[in-house]
């Protein structure tokens, strides 16, 4: 009886001992789990920048909790709107999206302090969005980060002159982080509010696509009031319904008589200043063109600095 016993014992140890290697054989088969469609593989991976520069404001999109909205007016201070990548594309005003391929999750952090920040109603965000008398939607996939691209000093407020305590160098132009595993993909499409629009396969070779609102090449270089900027923002919150103003702490007392965020456009510009500018008052006396005049003639770079600073919108009513 004894050694049925102890041979049973063995028996039943040795089959356990099976099983417990067929499951660590039967787990050591299985395939890896695969990667969510919605993330990029973790080889390979690239960070791509997507900027936005002049007088643009951002806010989540209501209809779509993981997109994005970049509102803009289409202003005759401004040149119209031109995305680039290693290829570019001028837009006409209307909607347009931005397709990115799959990257990393949405941003949840607080935003940089930097950025101005201030709230919209819902009934106004949406007629922004509807407006077709002249202004540029754009719909992008929520990024991972917000970066500043660049800063400029000023003051921004509810009343008018804005308060010193509101100074500080705001965002003026906002850089999206996407971690992408390809650069192929980045596409844009689009409604312009007349005419068409191809379909537009962007060419990523270098890390960064821009979309650029600039300065109108007839803005006054001897500006020193920052009216370029006083009148961008003054039409960056009409179009979006808000009581906003901006000011900028280096210029004169004597620039508010004439800001046209108060005194309307008619009356914008100082005295001596004229609303554009000749080009042959940019040659000095010996008949040599400026280097402003150049860059901005031949290269089609703006001679004006715009101030107006990224608004980062949040929707409330």
């Amino acid at each position: 009886m004894k050694v049925h016993s102890s041979f049973r014992k063995r028996a039943a140890f040795a089959g356990t001992l099976m099983a417990a290697f067929s499951i660590i054989s039967c787990q050591g088969t299985q395939p890896s789990p695969t990667p969510s469609a919605a993330e990029p593989q973790s080889a390979n991976l690239q960070k791509v920048f997507v900027v936005f520069e002049g007088p643009w404001a951002l806010v989540s999109d209501p209809k779509d909790p993981n997109t994005i909205l970049a509102l803009a007016p289409k202003t005759k201070h401004h040149r119209d709107l031109y995305v680039a990548a290693s290829n570019e594309s001028t837009l006409g005003a209307g909607t347009y999206e931005l397709s990115v391929p799959a990257h990393g999750a949405a941003a949840t952090s607080a935003l940089d302090a930097s950025f101005a920040q201030t709230k919209i109603s819902a009934v106004n965000l949406q007629h922004a969005i509807d407006d077709k008398t002249g202004r540029y939607v754009i719909r992008v996939p929520k990024p991972e980060a917000y970066f500043a691209e660049r800063r400029a000093r000023s003051r921004v407020g509810a009343i008018y002159p804005p308060d010193a305590s509101t100074e500080q160098d705001y965002v003026t132009a906002v850089s999206l982080l996407y971690t992408v595993g390809t650069l192929s993909g980045f596409s844009l499409a689009g409604s312009p509010d007349s005419g068409s629009f191809n379909p537009m396969l962007l060419q990523v070779e270098t890390p960064s696509i821009r979309f650029a609102i600039e300065p109108a090449q007839t803005d006054d270089p001897m500006d020193k009031c920052n009216i370029h900027s006083r009148e961008g923002f003054r039409e960056a919150v009409k179009y979006l319904g808000l009581t906003l103003y901006i000011d900028f702490p280096g210029d004169s007392a004597s620039c508010r008589k004439t800001d046209p965020q108060v005194s309307g456009p008619s009356k914008a510009r100082v005295e001596g200043m004229p609303g554009s500018w000749d080009p042959l008052a940019m040659i000095d006396a010996t008949g040599v063109v400026s280097q402003r005049f150049a860059a901005t003639y031949l290269f089609h770079t703006a001679i004006s600095d715009c101030k107006v600073p990224i608004l980062m919108l949040t929707v409330s009513g």
